[in-house]
């Protein structure tokens, strides 16, 4: 964790400026492989079409160009207005945890760079992606759409009010920390979904939530850190 926080501290204070971002897309797409095998396939990720999606999606899209050499790595990577690209090994657990199907509609609350939007829309019908702020709304927006995904729908708004106008959803995925489970969140599952979401202030848990024959069942997952899931108006 140091690490990665030094890691994100240098790379905002020297990366810009510097001649990064050089290298070869046969460079990139070796460097991507081999991040799925010693980063996810060796840390015990075994859904197959979870593996698909992150060997095809190109990390380094999402990131700044400055930082391409780096978006392969071990380690989160700042993408601006305070805010991270999680790490690789993240993005794979949260997706395999909510057991995608090609026919499940989707709502993701923290769109970022919208990396964890494109590995979903790789393996589901439709994903609504909320982002509450305005510049990364609309950067990821026009980035999905421009790598041709039609399926994948971003919004500038609450992420604690989710996104009603196309609920019930089968999964919920969450990639911000809010202190407690929004119940709006709950109120838009379907009964038999699965909400992924870490939970706490400095101290935080991912939690697994199903919704099953009207009970709310919660699984703790391991420790993680996310930036916090902010409410209120849109920030700028």
């Amino acid at each position: 964790m140091i690490f990665n926080i030094v890691l994100i501290l240098m790379t905002m204070l020297f990366g810009t400026g510097c001649e990064y971002g050089k290298l070869t897309e046969e460079e990139l797409s070796n460097l991507r492989k081999d991040m799925v095998n010693t980063q996810i396939i060796r840390r015990g990720i075994t859904d197959k079409n979870v593996i698909k999606a992150l060997r095809k999606v190109k990390r380094h899209e999402f990131v700044p160009t400055y930082l391409h050499d780096m978006a392969y790595g071990d380690n989160p990577l700042p993408i601006g207005h305070s805010q991270t690209i999680s790490q690789p090994y993240i993005v794979a657990i949260m997706t395999e945890l909510l057991i995608i199907s090609e026919s499940d509609r989707i709502l993701e609350v923290g769109t970022g760079s919208g990396y964890q939007a494109a590995i979903l829309g790789e393996l589901a019908k439709e994903v609504y992606s909320v982002e509450l702020l305005k510049p990364l709304a609309d950067a990821s927006s026009q980035l999905l759409k421009k790598l041709g995904y039609k399926n994948v729908h971003v919004k500038c708004g609450d992420g604690f009010k989710g996104w009603k106008d196309h609920a019930p959803f089968d999964k919920i995925i969450v990639t911000c920390a809010p202190k407690e489970i929004p119940p709006e969140l709950l109120n838009q599952l379907k009964e038999g979904g699965l909400l992924v979401i870490p939970v706490g202030d400095f101290f935080q848990k991912l939690k697994l939530v199903k919704k099953e024959k009207g009970k709310i069942i919660k699984k703790d997952i391991f420790s993680v850190r996310f930036v916090p899931m902010i409410k209120g108006k849109e920030s700028k």
